[in-house]
């Protein structure tokens, strides 16, 4: 574990403790400096209209009217009539224009619209919720598409060209006159695209690394490699007989040295003759392509192969029971697992002038055969009677892969002399920053982040400062995902530090700066900021509380940002890239129908933890008048969001719109509902994280008891008539508190949930719970299955039938184990066409009908 001492966390129990732009420090932690001022507020901060719809009295915050009365029909409707916000938006090249998705009311389809910035400082103010109709805003036509659709695109180094691939060919433009040229029509999808530094473009077409001149259209392979056996002028002779054929027929003997001497012939011609492409690499045919990555001089190459395997079986197959064709289609699913086995990624350097290739050793990497499990294997082989010896041999290492990634695990230095490549270990303990060693053909360790429980997959991004060979990269070493700055032959320099969260790096050209994403001012305020590489100060950019996400224009002067609230949704905004600057609204997406609702925002509340010195933060939607209520006590729901590792209570727009709505309706019926981000949320630093390591379930279910026992306390809350609810991890966490703890809640509902780890991923669980035929201690007590027997109050099983992600069988098997165990106050709804991630407006109507009348037959 890590070795940081913690610094305390002054916890302020309080019903009304709210997030806010007050004086913050770099290092203050998320409960610490916090003034107490109304999520309304925060909310309304940069939209009037939403300031409009709510006040404040006493520093609590109360909705002036919760306007029409919310209906379920009207919340699971089809969300198009909540607003089409603007998607993957990007900067055009000339610093002014603006690009973003948006989809077609009534259809799945999207375009691509284009907005000018500067007519948009006149309209900012604009009432008019149909962007359609604002003449600084228009559709970029399906013919102008290869134009402009480059939000992928890539830059040479003094930035005067972009280049891109739209539909499968590569378009190229001159930023100074803005001429965009076609440079390949031939569909033929070229992958990781990007200048080299002289101008040519390299590309990955299948197994070759082609290169392409802009001017001339001249067009080279740069390299290649086939996995078989590199070619022979013959082939051995394959047995006696005939070794006998080629001594005793001349005319056999004859063809072969023929074929020799013209296969030497050609070999000469290779070497010789630069007109020629070069001759492919050979690899072991058993072997695979992982990733390449070609310098920008052209000369050298990384690459990395493995051995194949298939990631499923034959049997990994899910029903369809309702197709086109009235008959069962039979979908090909991701493997358990159980079943996964372990992989290794080769790392090869291929001189691509004198056409060799050195295989990279992993041997130079610290710990990179170190036992990191053998506590863990020595408990389960004790439990079943047994010793474990220490194991000593290589570990399987691979490419780092980063669930949040836009970048590749190999980064060369734009001077084309230094390249670096993150790795990970299978067992999920280690990641490695390495350069590699042109000369000596070999890895060079830089950072190694250890991790006993796992290794995150966010906060792994890294590059080289532009101007010196100088890394940087976050870490989670000091518990919090931070910015470092690291000199090849010298110690690393922490840039950021504190109770808080660094990612979405951007490095400016000159190396100045490096932007970012943080909630550094609070756990659910993500604001941007810059940091000076030089001296570490950090400055402040934007204060709009909620959630902000951010893109620096190409000449680093200003800022696209997307931001929301807790009860509006994103949109799109624009302001200088300086600290204090001027926020532009720049589009209208939400509609008028939304913003009539007049939604309440929930408060943001540190509920004290008894496990913790850190508060769990969630969200409580409360009745307008529950303060003051004298009467009968409070119905109250708890809602558990899902993915385990993410954050819901934030002060932006939530993913979980539906469910916003929805408590927004309990709330108007006199219910309190809570929403927690529990231990293994996301934003609350490593030790938060990790928390869920080898015993999925209970600490989670431990925060929900602080959470019943705040609403009791500071809500009017009737304990004996609570109800918990969620869907995917949270579906999971309904199992287990109404299994583990029966006395929490008084119902649950769970919604597409997981009743046995080991029929999960490999990506995501073993991660949590290592193995299960390494650690099956780990999977035994974190799956419900084991704990049926403790069902004791109603229990709702929502399943979609067609569940790529948690398969129906998770609530076949759990269904079948409750009739076992003769249990009854439970039911099932299945959802024949629906897989995780419901589309149809009935099936959420039919969904949320289901848990709205278990919540008003229970409590």
């Amino acid at each position: 574990m890590y070795n940081y001492s913690k610094k305390v966390l002054v916890v302020l129990i309080s019903t009304s403790l709210f997030a806010c732009s007050a004086t913050h420090t770099a290092d203050s932690s998320p409960s610490q400096n916090i003034s107490t001022v109304p999520t309304s507020a925060i909310a309304a901060k940069t939209d009037p209209a939403v300031a409009r719809q709510m006040q404040t009295i006493e520093g609590k915050q109360i909705a002036t009217s919760y306007g029409a009365k919310l209906t379920l029909e009207q919340i699971m409707a089809d969300p198009d009539w909540i607003g089409r916000q603007p998607l993957n938006s990007y900067w055009g090249d000339d610093n002014q224009t603006v690009y973003y998705q948006r989809k077609e009311k009534g259809s799945p389809l999207t375009h691509l619209w284009r907005l000018d910035s500067a007519l948009a400082k006149n309209t900012a103010s604009a009432s008019n919720n149909d962007i359609e109709d604002n003449d600084h805003v228009s559709m970029v036509a399906l013919n102008q598409l290869q134009s402009e659709s480059y939000a992928n695109r890539v830059s040479d180094t003094l930035r005067t060209h972009s280049a891109w691939v739209f539909e499968g060919n590569i378009f190229i433009k001159n930023v100074a006159n803005d001429q965009v040229r076609q440079l390949t029509q031939d569909g033929e999808a070229p992958r990781n695209i990007q200048f080299l530094n002289d101008g040519r473009l390299a590309y990955q077409r299948g197994n070759a690394i082609y290169s392409l001149n802009p001017t001339t259209g001249f067009s080279q392979k740069l390299a290649s490699w086939q996995f078989a056996k590199a070619p022979e002028a013959n082939a051995a002779p394959a047995d006696y007989i005939a070794e006998q054929q080629i001594d005793l027929i001349n005319y056999v003997a004859k063809k072969r040295h023929d074929r020799e001497l013209r296969f030497n012939q050609q070999q000469i011609l290779l070497k010789q003759n630069t007109s020629l492409a070069p001759d492919a690499f050979y690899f072991d045919e058993k072997d695979e392509l992982v990733q390449s990555s070609v310098s920008p001089d052209g000369k050298w190459l990384v690459l990395a192969t493995t051995k194949s395997q298939k990631d499923r079986s034959d049997e990994d197959l899910m029903p369809a029971y309702i197709g086109e064709d009235g008959r069962i289609e039979h979908k090909e699913v991701r493997q358990r697992v159980a079943d996964a086995k372990s992989v290794n990624h080769q790392l090869w350097l291929l001189d691509l002038v004198t056409h060799k290739k050195y295989p990279l050793s992993y041997q130079t990497l610290p710990g990179y055969n170190e036992d990191v499990l053998a506590d863990v294997k020595r408990e389960n082989a004790e439990a079943n009677g047994k010793t474990y010896q220490t194991n000593r041999l290589p570990r399987d290492i691979l490419l780092m892969t980063d669930w949040y990634w836009s970048q590749g695990a190999i980064q060369w230095h734009n001077d084309a002399g230094q390249v670096a490549v993150m790795l990970e270990a299978w067992d999920n303990k280690d990641r490695w920053l390495a350069t590699v060693d042109l000369k000596q053909h070999k890895l060079v360790n830089q950072h190694r982040l250890h991790d006993d429980a796992w290794v995150n997959y966010q906060f792994n991004s890294f590059g080289w400062l532009n101007n010196t060979e100088q890394l940087y990269y976050l870490s989670e070493e000091s518990g919090y995902a931070h910015l470092y700055k690291k000199p090849l032959k010298a110690k690393a320099m922490a840039l950021t530090s504190g109770h808080f969260e660094v990612d979405n790096l951007t490095l400016t050209h000159n190396d100045e700066y490096m932007y970012f994403k943080a909630n550094q001012k609070h756990p659910g305020i993500y604001e941007v900021y810059r940091v000076k590489l030089d001296t570490g100060e950090i400055e402040a950019l934007t204060d709009l509380n909620g959630m902000t996400d951010y893109a620096l224009s190409p000449n680093e002067n200003k800022l696209l940002l997307t931001h929301s609230s807790l009860t509006v949704p994103p949109e799109l905004y624009l302001q200088d890239a300086e600290p204090d600057s001027t926020v532009t609204r720049l589009t209208h997406t939400i509609s008028p129908e939304f913003l009539a609702l007049k939604l309440a925002a929930p408060d943001i509340v540190p509920v004290e933890s008894s496990h913790t010195v850190q508060p769990v933060f969630s969200r409580v939607y409360k009745p307008s008048d529950v303060e003051n209520n004298d009467g009968e006590k409070r119905r109250a729901v708890i809602f558990n969001h899902g993915a385990g590792y993410l954050q819901n209570a934030h002060l932006g727009w939530s993913g979980y719109f539906r469910e916003f709505m929805f408590h927004n309706m309990l709330a108007q019926q006199g219910y309190v509902v809570m929403d927690m981000d529990y231990r293994a949320s996301a934003g609350y630093g490593r030790d938060w994280r990790t928390a869920i390591y080898r015993h999925m379930g209970k600490p989670e279910i431990d925060d929900l008891r602080d959470g019943v026992n705040w609403l009791v306390e500071n809500a009017n809350v009737d304990r004996d008539r609570i109800g918990t609810y969620g869907g995917s991890y949270g579906g999971f966490m309904t199992f287990m508190a109404l299994f583990t703890q029966p006395d929490l809640f008084q119902s649950g509902a769970a919604l597409r949930p997981v009743s046995d780890w080991a029929h999960y991923n490999f990506g995501y669980t073993s991660n949590i719970l290592n193995m299960p035929d390494v650690d099956p201690i780990a999977y035994e007590r974190s799956s419900p299955l084991y704990f049926a027997q403790g069902l004791e109050k109603p229990l709702l099983i929502n399943a979609p039938m067609v569940d790529s992600n948690v398969f129906f069988q998770d609530t076949v098997r759990l269904v079948q184990r409750l009739i076992e165990l003769e249990k009854q106050d439970f039911e099932t709804a299945i959802y024949p066409v629906e897989s995780h991630g419901f589309v149809q407006p009935s099936s959420w109507l039919d969904e949320y009908r289901r848990i709205y009348k278990l919540f008003e037959t229970t409590l």
